[in-house]
């Protein structure tokens, strides 16, 4: 074996450690525990050692773990170039509602990921997918508004998505999940349609 070979394998097999830690960290928190380092090493049958080598703290490796397994759900297809108001929204709307529902499926790791940074000290930024989402899908308004005004619709928007509008609409509004699904949709489309009035 050469050294590209030998190079090539072990970039491979540290892929393959990152995995299978996550795939640990995934297994444990979806039945409701919140693992340390050491469980998920333990679990993965890798040793504690090298799991502190590719992570250092429970709520990187939970946070990890979470975006590992669905960021790749949530796919927008490019925008038409002469995508109108109707079409942003259509986009929009598609987008929150997947959102939502990676959310749901995924809720007990969501909620272990939301309990981890209100009370741990990561310093981590949580919810820059979500922004980039919602500026790819309203891509199209980018040019028809200031951007100041475009940040400001993303930025309220925001708040539409991610496991923070599911413990409102579940826990706060006690609403089963089609009656908070149609709520956030509702929401996220009448913000948008304010501030297309706001800007014509």
């Amino acid at each position: 074996m050469d050294s590209q070979e030998k190079k090539f394998e072990r970039v491979n097999q540290k892929r393959r450690t990152r995995t299978e830690l996550l795939r640990a960290a995934r297994e444990i928190v979806e039945k409701g525990g919140h693992p340390s380092i050491a469980d998920v090493a333990d679990l993965a049958g890798i040793s504690r050692a090298t799991a502190y080598r590719y992570f250092s703290t429970p709520e990187e490796i939970i946070r990890e773990a979470v975006l590992d397994g669905v960021a790749d759900i949530i796919t927008i297809p490019p925008a038409k170039e002469d995508a109108d108001a109707a079409e942003v929204e259509k986009r929009l709307d598609k987008l929150v509602s997947d959102i939502f529902h990676m959310v749901l499926g995924n809720e007990s790791i969501f909620r272990a990921l939301l309990g981890s940074s209100a009370v741990g000290q990561t310093q981590v930024r949580r919810g820059a997918r979500r922004i980039a989402w919602l500026k790819e899908a309203m891509a199209p308004l980018q040019g028809q508004m200031p951007p100041k005004q475009f940040q400001k619709l993303v930025n309220a928007l925001s708040l539409m998505t991610g496991i923070e509008s599911l413990v409102v609409m579940r826990d706060i509004c006690e609403l089963e999940p089609k009656e908070a699904e149609e709520v956030l949709r509702w929401a996220a489309t009448t913000l948008l349609s304010g501030a297309l009035a706001e800007n014509s």
